[in-house]
């Protein structure tokens, strides 16, 4: 049923929910494996991962007015399926209806991956290290670079939503966006598929090194120092000179 000027009826929040529990349940009886976003609380990512994600999202201009959109649609489970693959992330999301959202993000050039390898190497001690982000203020500038690092940039990312909203962004694509964010809290491995590289990589770089040539002591870095990383460049210090790509 449509209201005025073709648009979907308004439906309440507590509709959706049910209507979002009953096509989890259809695409799971027709054998589909389902993967829903569920938050826990109102914090959308807790991990460096995570927020680390959102944060890089939420420093695009052309994105920081569109996005507070799919906050609540995350929250309230309309996520019902999320799925991340190499260059691209698929997606369901209950609205008025039940609505596919794709997202290709183009796959880390090698220049930049060899360039966060190269500046990495010696720096992170293990696959634990490396996922639960316990590693120097400096692998964590690399990484999270805007314009050398892990995550993508604009020109890197193509939005689509089956829905009939006519912005690049709707609520659907910016509550997917969201849940990535909040899948990288438990899988943060899953970025380094998105991007097709391989997270081993970095510590087997490390293991080239010998232990006196790593830091005495990785500092874990504390919530706050996430804003100022975004927006810094990485800067020469006495002990190691960063290049950046060609």
């Amino acid at each position: 049923m449509y209201g005025g000027w073709g648009w979907p009826r308004y439906v309440p929040v507590s509709e959706r929910q049910a209507k979002a529990q009953k096509a989890i349940a259809r695409m799971t009886k027709k054998g589909r494996k389902i993967f829903p976003v569920t938050i826990e609380g109102r914090t959308l990512a807790k991990t460096f991962w995570g927020k680390a994600w959102c944060d890089h999202l939420e420093s695009i201009r052309d994105y920081e007015n569109r996005l507070p959109r799919g906050r609540a649609y995350l929250r309230n489970g309309f996520v019902v399926h999320l799925n991340i693959d190499q260059g691209r992330i698929e997606a369901f999301v209950q609205g008025s209806s039940l609505y596919k959202v794709k997202i290709d993000i183009k796959t880390l050039a090698p220049n930049k991956w060899a360039f966060i390898r190269e500046n990495c190497s010696g720096q992170i001690d293990s696959t634990i290290e490396l996922l639960q982000g316990r590693f120097s203020s400096g692998v964590m500038k690399i990484i999270a670079d805007r314009k050398n690092g892990l995550f993508p940039s604009p020109k890197e990312i193509k939005l689509d939503c089956s829905c009939p909203d006519w912005a690049n962004m709707c609520k659907h694509v910016a509550a997917v966006l969201y849940g990535v964010g909040n899948r990288l809290d438990n899988e943060p491995e899953l970025l380094f598929k998105l991007r097709k590289v391989d997270h081993i990589e970095l510590i087997n770089k490390a293991g080239l090194k010998t232990p006196a040539s790593r830091p005495a002591k990785s500092r874990i870095i504390k919530d706050s120092d996430l804003s100022e990383i975004f927006g810094i460049d990485i800067t020469t210090n006495a002990k190691r000179k960063t290049r950046l790509p060609k």
